[in-house]
């Protein structure tokens, strides 16, 4: 089946930075799957159920396969370079990128938290849109109380903007969310 995707081709080369490798989801991945949908925090923000079982995450790793073919944007598992077992999810979604801009978002599985995996990540996807023509910005949404993340964003080069008004994935309304800005390496 031809991809009917308008996004530029999915890298030839996976990035990587420091240890992590962004590649597609493979069907072995299902078990960090389940890791991650083992924090409810995931559920409120993704696609991902709270609790998936094996089928459930299989599920939802052919959906990340979807995002490419879709037009979405681009869905990687976020895995280590030497063992290539995955740590979590980093998407850069590309709805806006006609007016130049993308956005990132990155989930990190319980297992491998508290290792720098969502910086190096957050790196390599950003590294990754500089080879993006006609990509001028990133944008990346978090919550203000999400400290982790702020740092996250601030480590990996993002600027504070403001807080916006953003709409919840799942459950509907809105949150307020701290919007962080980057331009991609040589952009």
């Amino acid at each position: 089946m031809r991809p009917r995707s308008r996004l530029p081709p999915w890298p030839v080369t996976a990035p990587e930075e420091d240890g992590i490798r962004l590649r597609p989801f493979r069907d072995g991945d299902w078990p960090a799957v389940v890791d991650l949908s083992s924090d409810p925090y995931v559920a409120a923000i993704s696609t991902l159920p709270s609790a998936a079982d094996e089928d459930a995450a299989r599920e939802w790793i052919r959906r990340q396969h979807r995002r490419w073919t879709d037009g979405a944007g681009f869905s990687f598992a976020v895995a280590d370079t030497t063992t290539d077992r995955a740590a979590g999810q980093i998407g850069l979604w590309l709805d806006r990128w006609g007016v130049g801009v993308g956005t990132v978002g990155y989930l990190v599985a319980p297992h491998a938290r508290r290792r720098g995996v969502a910086t190096r990540a957050l790196r390599a996807v950003t590294a990754f849109a500089a080879t993006l023509p006609g990509l001028d910005r990133l944008e990346l949404f978090v919550e203000p109380g999400d400290t982790t993340s702020v740092r996250t964003a601030e480590r990996a080069g993002y600027r504070r903007v403001d807080v916006v008004a953003h709409p919840r994935r799942t459950g509907g309304g809105t949150v307020d969310m701290v919007r962080f800005t980057r331009r991609p390496p040589g952009a």
